[in-house]
C-alpha cells in the first residue's frame, strides 16, 4: 500500500473499532462507570496502571479495586483513614500489590491537594508534539514522598527509554474527543496532537507489518518512530490509529 491507501485502510479500521462496542472487552469500561471528572481520572489512572496481561483479568481486578474504594475513588483518595488503607491489604494484580496500591492512593491525594490534580501535573511541561517529557516529570512528582522502592517500577519513565504504554493509554482516554463514546475528552490543557500511541506487542507487530515501524524493540525509540509515521497520516489526532492497530492485532490476528 502507498501512503494514501494505508491511510484509507487505517481510517476505516478506526471507524470499525472506535465505537461503544469497544467498551465491552476493554478496561476503559471501568472509568465509564463514573460521571464526575475526578472519579473518572482516578479510576482510569488506576485501571491503566494494572492494564497488562489478560484483559478479562484486568477488568475483573479493576472492578474489585473500585469496590475497595467504595466505588467513590475521589472521595476515598481525599478522605481515607489508616483503617481504610488497611482494608486494601490483599489486593494484587500480577506484580502490583497492596503495598503499591496504598502508596498510589497517598500519592494521588498529594497530587490533588498540592499540585492541582492529575491534569495540571501532566500539562506543566508538555511539548508541541510529545508528552514524553511530561510523563517523566509526572513520575518525579508522583514519587516525591517517601515510597517503597519497589513501587517505582509501576510508573514508566520515557527518559529511561520506556514506551510508557499504560500512561500513554491513560492520556489517550483523558484527552481524545468523547464524540464516539469511548475516550473521554476531559482534559482541555492537552491537545490530541500531543498524544503518543500506546505501544505494545499487538500494536507494534501490526505497525511493523504495515511499514509504520522498523525498530524491533517496543521501546521509547520505537514509539518516537511510530509517532512520526502516525502524525504523517493525521497530525491533529494521530492516536486515533491506536484503535486500528489494536483492533487488527487483537481481534483480527493481522
Amino acid at each position: 500500500m502507498n501512503q494514501t491507501e494505508l491511510k484509507e485502510f487505517l481510517d476505516a479500521k478506526v471507524i470499525q473499532y472506535n465505537n461503544p462496542k469497544f467498551l465491552d472487552s476493554d478496561p476503559i469500561q471501568i472509568p465509564h462507570l463514573f460521571t464526575e471528572k475526578e472519579d473518572i481520572e482516578i479510576s482510569a489512572f488506576l485501571t491503566a496502571t494494572i492494564a497488562w496481561g489478560n484483559r478479562k483479568s484486568i477488568i475483573n481486578n479493576a472492578t474489585r479495586l473500585m469496590e475497595l474504594l467504595d466505588n467513590n475513588p475521589y472521595d476515598f483518595v481525599m478522605n481515607h483513614s489508616e483503617n481504610d488503607l488497611e482494608a486494601l491489604t490483599g489486593f494484587v494484580h500480577r506484580t502490583f500489590k497492596d503495598v503499591d496500591l496504598i502508596y498510589f492512593i497517598k500519592s494521588l491525594k498529594n497530587i490533588y491537594q498540592n499540585h492541582q490534580g492529575l491534569e495540571q501535573v501532566f500539562a506543566i511541561k508538555n511539548e508541541e508534539n510529545s508528552l514524553q517529557t511530561a510523563i517523566s516529570d509526572f513520575k518525579s512528582i508522583f514519587f516525591e514522598m517517601n515510597h517503597p522502592l519497589r513501587t517505582t517500577k509501576h510508573i514508566s519513565d520515557p527518559k529511561k527509554g520506556s514506551a510508557a504504554k499504560r500512561i500513554n493509554m491513560f492520556l489517550r482516554w483523558m484527552v481524545r474527543d468523547a464524540a464516539t463514546g469511548v475516550d473521554f475528552g476531559l482534559w482541555k490543557k492537552i491537545s490530541p496532537s500531543q498524544l503518543s500511541c500506546p505501544l505494545d506487542v499487538h500494536s507494534g507487530n501490526v505497525a511493523r507489518k504495515l511499514g509504520l515501524l522498523n525498530r524491533k524493540q517496543n521501546d521509547g525509540k520505537a514509539l518516537a518512530e511510530l509517532d512520526r509515521n502516525l502524525r504523517a497520516l493525521d497530525p491533529i489526532d494521530p492516536v486515533k490509529y491506536d484503535f486500528a492497530l489494536f483492533g487488527l492485532g487483537v481481534f483480527e490476528k493481522f
